[in-house]
């Protein structure tokens, strides 16, 4: 029982500090990211911080396995270095043993990536994006300004509205905007006596509504002027790429319409979802062989190829989300993780092979 408390404490303690270090570089290597696009007008910074924190558990979900899995390799390398390990060895602890000894903190980090894949993650997405679909959550070219001009694109896009409503409603909304092509310059003036922003429920794609306004066309050199009226004009909102509004509206969606739907796109969600809770015992099965060392080459000896390891599942998995989405069909992640399940079962038990085939014979 002391074996096992002084294995999982251990074990836990270099999984929390190693979480909180992959924890601060993503999260401000993102906070930094999204503060730009606050800079340049595209999101009210207001929302900002309360976004990253709806966002909080979407960061978890490989934080998490990656930090238990480094933690395993960390913990039991340090017990090799000192050659702690060789008491536990010397007492008759297998591999198999300490995997054991591991099993309970091993449960624990998956059912908290459950929980955080399945639940937490989705639903923190879907209040941020209501916060993003808000019309005072943003500005700049995506968004008008309430009572300012706006310049964006190098001045080729202008906006300006007199008030937005605390429905969203704005009323009194101009857009210039001077497009560059091949064939010349073009220059469009629209003032609509009132807009909205549309969120198409399909795509979760942004449109600018205008209502009871007119939109004119003009050339540079040309004293020609088209005057077109409308009842109702509506255009795409275009998206920074990488950006927060850029995110797939899918990823919002809870586990539970996932799993009833036969979207392929859903399905494939579903089993990225559940394969990240899964990452870490089979993860942990790698990490108790590929830690063992020696006091001379130091804990950190077997780092390097443990994490190649990590990287080739992650992407092994990527690619099966990928082709899930063609071919609707979650046998490509069962085939991923029986391969790298096997490979670590081999990993573990191979010290126990000999043994157990003379036994037999």
């Amino acid at each position: 029982m002391r074996t096992l408390r002084y294995l999982a404490l251990d074990v836990i303690t270099h999984t929390l500090a190693v979480s909180l270090v992959l924890f601060l570089v993503v999260f401000s290597g993102r906070f930094i990211k999204y503060l730009a696009e606050a800079a340049i007008g595209d999101l009210s910074a207001g929302i900002l911080l309360p976004v990253m924190l709806y966002k909080l558990p979407a960061f978890f979900e490989l934080i998490l396995p990656l930090g238990f899995y480094i933690g395993l390799l960390l913990s039991f390398g340090r017990l090799y270095a000192d050659s702690e390990m060789v008491i536990f060895r010397a007492s008759g602890t297998s591999q198999v043993q300490l995997f054991k000894h591991v099993a309970p903190a091993t449960l624990a980090v998956t059912a908290s990536v459950a929980v955080i894949a399945l639940f937490a993650g989705p639903y923190g997405a879907l209040k941020a994006n209501a916060l993003l679909s808000e019309p005072r959550s943003a500005e700049g070219m995506h968004v008008l300004a309430e009572g300012r001009f706006k310049k964006q694109r190098g001045g080729d896009y202008v906006t300006y509205v007199a008030r937005i409503g605390d429905d969203g409603r704005m009323d009194t909304v101009f857009v210039a905007e001077r497009q560059r092509a091949e064939s010349g310059i073009s220059l469009s003036a629209t003032l609509a006596d009132a807009g909205s922003i549309e969120i198409d429920q399909a795509s979760g794609r942004r449109y600018l509504a205008l209502s009871d306004g007119k939109r004119y066309d003009m050339t540079p050199g040309s004293a020609e002027l088209t005057e077109t009226q409308f009842s109702g004009y509506r255009s795409l909102i275009p998206e920074v790429e990488g950006g927060l509004r850029s995110q797939a509206r899918i990823e919002t969606l809870p586990t539970s319409m996932l799993l009833s739907s036969d979207n392929p796109e859903h399905l494939a969600i579903f089993g990225w979802r559940v394969s990240l809770p899964l990452i870490v015992p089979i993860m942990a099965l790698f990490a108790i062989p590929l830690s063992r060392t020696d006091s001379r080459r130091g804990r950190y000896a077997r780092l390097g190829p443990a994490l190649i390891i990590f990287l080739l599942y992650f992407v092994a998995l990527s690619q099966a989300r990928t082709i899930s989405e063609d071919s609707s069909s979650a046998l490509i992640f069962i085939a991923v993780h029986a391969l790298f399940m096997l490979s670590g079962l081999y990993l573990l038990f191979k010290e126990e092979l000999p043994r157990w085939l003379r036994g037999r014979a």
